[in-house]
């Protein structure tokens, strides 16, 4: 049987290749919703499939969003990457995903490889850009957007959280239920001091410990930002003659890791110990007791990034667009901080 062809379609609809090709394309001149019904219906009649290659090697460009994350296994970076494949598919895209383990080597990799691969824009959560990832980024001249974080490295268009307004609301809502302070797990030495989420998560509880007149020294411990290393950690620290009354945990990974920690030492939530998270992942929900945590608006978030990625006008002087995008945090209270689940704005 005969490959169907682009002129095939054109023909039984009765207009021009060109005008298939918008249809089939989305652009770039508009069609008539007349015509464009009846490109679809020929298209559907002969059943008609694309050569996406070949549509790539003349636009040089694909219908492919490169992602870049730290780690998917993580369910924030799997909630999100979930969320900026429902958002691209809207936009008919698919999406590419790469994760870097934290390692800069790795990141640099997924930058040639996806930029290589010509891929319509570039989504980046990157835990530390580094000058040669930025290099690579600026070679291709490619469109990218970095996504719940900052990296100083580059500068380009960004869509993140109110992430130290969101720690300090928590915080400062640990703070009166009477706690006479809150201790903080942070990052580890490697977190960037600026432009990390984590960082700024840390940043929220110094400015909720002073709002309350109380000292942060010695009362901050570092940990990695997963269950298993937090939880490690959080043993240590309850089992120790200092024992903090509230815990603010810069991501809710590390919370669940102090929650495991807790009901392994027998010490109460929130009775003897309150304990808040970051991210609101599905977990949360679920845990016992069930975690109070800032929730993050991940699909608000991969929408604004994907659009961005895709808006032609995004990287030009004087268009109004914004660099930064930020998305609004509000606190959830369930039962792991004292209070009934009722959300809370902050």
């Amino acid at each position: 049987m005969a490959k169907v062809t682009r002129d095939d379609v054109a023909r039984l609809a009765g207009t021009s290749t060109a005008v298939v090709s918008y249809v089939i394309n989305n652009g770039p001149r508009p069609v008539a919703p007349a015509t464009r019904e009846r490109v679809l219906a020929a298209i559907a009649q002969l059943g008609y499939r694309p050569d996406r290659v070949a549509q790539a090697m003349a636009s040089r460009r694909t219908d492919l969003i490169g992602l870049i994350v730290p780690d998917a296994r993580q369910p924030f970076f799997g909630e999100m990457a979930h969320a900026v494949e429902q958002a691209a598919s809207e936009r008919g895209k698919m999406v590419l995903v790469g994760n870097t383990d934290y390692v800069a080597e790795r990141e640099v990799h997924y930058l040639r490889a996806f930029l290589g691969m010509r891929v319509s824009g570039l989504i980046l959560v990157s835990h530390a850009l580094n000058d040669q990832a930025a290099a690579e980024i600026e070679a291709w001249d490619a469109r990218v957007v970095l996504l719940h974080e900052r990296p100083e490295a580059i500068d380009d268009v960004a869509v993140v959280t109110d992430d130290v307004g969101g720690a300090r609301g928590a915080v400062r809502h640990l703070l009166e239920h009477g706690h006479p302070y809150v201790a903080c797990i942070g990052g580890t030495a490697e977190t960037p001091e600026v432009g990390d989420p984590v960082s700024d998560h840390v940043e929220g509880w110094r400015l909720a410990m002073a709002d309350f007149g109380l000292t942060t020294e010695g009362r901050c411990f570092e940990a990695p930002y997963n269950r298993y290393d937090a939880y490690q950690v959080a043993l240590g620290l309850l089992a120790g003659p200092d024992r903090p009354p509230a815990i603010f945990c810069s991501t809710d990974d590390q919370a669940v890791g102090v929650l495991r920690a807790a009901r392994e030492l027998r010490i109460d939530v929130p009775g003897e110990l309150a304990v808040v998270g970051f991210d609101d992942i599905k977990e949360a929900a679920l845990t016992d007791p069930p975690l109070t945590t800032v929730a993050t608006d991940r699909k608000a978030m991969a929408r604004a990034a994907v659009d961005l990625v895709l808006d032609d006008t995004v990287r030009l002087p004087g268009n109004g667009h914004d660099r930064l995008r930020m998305v609004p945090a509000h606190l959830v209270t369930r039962r792991s901080c004292g209070c009934d689940e009722e959300p809370r704005q902050l």
